[in-house]
């Protein structure tokens, strides 16, 4: 039991009326999940405005209201709470009431359009190859050491990562490597948190239909930055020309990695192949099963934020080239000699790079056949552009049907279409059903081609109308590969 006054700390309030010594079960932003003691924050979202459910809170027991806004008519024996940031509010009291975790654990954030996932991911790995008790907050799966918690978002809400990280610290864990989307930036869901280090991987075209504009887009990764405390470091990718603005008023110690630029982690490539990458780091060539430069980056920033966070170059190093990374993310699949590659790319430049490390490890002859959709209800102008990339970069391009949610599929297949130039038509096929789409590419290829399935990686579902459908792109390549091979 809580009280009210208490996780009130560092809140910016406007007003406040009843009894602030109330006691509080739980802090809750859902009014469906309000039970006799909870304290409702009535949140302004982008779907629903909390502030309309007040009344059912009160009515489903609730003892306390925060808000921006409150209403008319006050009930007796409720307490009102008014707040300058409903959502940063949350964020602060969820801290407060757990405790504030995130002092008694080092906890890093990464941030970028590509990447995050594996970072954090070999972040998670590598501490725990060390010897380390580490907790993982990504898009994939929630982690306590090897106790996986399954994820609906990047970030979870404000409420659930103090929660997590308070179990996180309850059984011994002492890092916390999280994704930080810029969704969650500007929602505040890691308000409250104190972090050791931030991390920028890139950024590139993605989440407009949420920001708007690019430079938003931009300002919402940069505000992990602005807001860093001073004893925090800052570690950016030197080569990505936003990494600098990232820096700027960023009041942490500054620090940078890069393959082309001067930087402070510096790397040069020296081969990469389908079964691995060679790196020259600081004069050391130390091989990695990780492939292609987009995982270079991602490799250096790793070793930069272990090193940042106190530990030997060296043993870090000689553990990072064991690791295998995420699940999803260039994950290779041979049967009766045909290679096919399931990635996340869901962005033109992670489709860009994944397609570019293929070509680039190539030995001639083979076909690489892509088969890529594009998700439904998210920003619509990266269809035509992730097509164009996939056409031009492959032998055969197979459109499809990634997540369509609540869009007509043809609809985004269309909007797919307008991007595939009339000398490229040829080598383009459109196929509504994603296994469809992947049998086909299995059928097309022959011994030695080489298949990239892109959109989805760790995802076991399709969604659609609000449905998710078991659907693995990993599994049905696999299952298609042996039928079709009789391997």
């Amino acid at each position: 039991m809580k009280v009210l006054k208490d996780i009130l700390y560092k809140v910016s309030l406007t007003s406040t009326t009843g009894d602030m010594e109330v006691g509080l079960k739980d802090i809750v932003f859902d009014s469906r999940k309000v039970q006799g003691g909870s304290v409702f924050v009535a949140i302004s979202g982008t779907q629903v405005d909390g502030h309309e459910y007040i009344e059912s809170a009160i009515n489903k027991g609730a003892v306390a209201i925060v808000a921006e806004r409150l209403p008319e008519n006050f009930q007796e024996g409720v307490t009102y709470v008014q707040v300058v940031d409903s959502a940063k509010a949350l964020g602060i009291m969820a801290a407060n009431f757990y405790g504030n975790p995130s002092h008694h654990i080092k906890v890093v954030a990464v941030t970028g359009t590509n990447g995050k996932t594996t970072t954090v991911t070999l972040l998670h790995q590598l501490f725990q190859a060390m010897g380390y008790s580490v907790g993982l907050l990504s898009t994939v799966e929630n982690k306590i050491n090897e106790e996986v918690i399954p994820a609906t978002h990047t970030t979870p809400d404000a409420v659930s990562v103090q929660a997590l990280l308070r179990k996180m610290v309850d059984t011994g864990c002492t890092h916390c490597f999280m994704e930080a989307s810029s969704h969650a930036i500007v929602q505040e869901r890691i308000a409250g948190l104190k972090l050791s280090g931030a991390v920028f991987t890139n950024i590139t075209h993605d989440h407009l239909d949420y920001h708007q504009t690019f430079d938003l887009y931009i300002k919402a990764k940069k505000k992990l930055f602005d807001e860093l405390p001073k004893d925090a470091f800052a570690l950016v990718n030197a080569d990505d020309k936003r990494g600098s603005v990232m820096l700027q008023n960023c009041p942490a110690t500054h620090q940078t990695y890069a393959l082309k630029s001067p930087a402070d982690f510096k790397a040069r490539i020296i081969s990469n192949t389908l079964e691995g990458l060679e790196l020259d780091i600081n004069s050391k060539q130390i091989w990695f099963r990780m492939i292609g430069a987009f995982n270079a980056y991602n490799l250096l920033a790793v070793l930069g934020t272990a090193v940042l966070l106190g530990e030997d170059e060296d043993e870090v190093l000689r553990e990072l080239s064991g690791i295998k990374g995420a699940k999803g993310r260039f994950d290779r699949i041979f049967v009766g000699g045909i290679t096919a590659i399931v990635d996340y790319a869901h962005t033109p430049d992670a489709l860009d790079n994944v397609l570019k490390t293929i070509n680039g490890v190539r030995t001639g002859g083979e076909q690489l056949i892509t088969v890529v959709g594009c998700g439904g209800n998210r920003d619509k102008t990266k269809r035509p552009v992730m097509a164009k990339i996939a056409v031009q970069e492959s032998d055969k391009a197979i459109l499809t049907s990634d997540n369509p949610r609540f869009e007509d599929p043809m609809e985004i297949l269309k909007d797919m279409q307008a991007g595939v130039g009339a000398s490229e038509i040829r080598k383009t096929l459109t196929i509504v059903d994603r296994r469809e789409a992947i049998k086909t590419a299995c059928m097309l290829s022959q011994k030695g081609d080489i298949i990239l399935i892109a959109g989805k990686g760790h995802e076991d579902y399709q969604e659609i109308q609000g449905v998710k459908h078991h659907f693995d792109d990993a599994e049905v390549v696999t299952e298609l590969l042996t039928q079709l091979t009789g391997n």
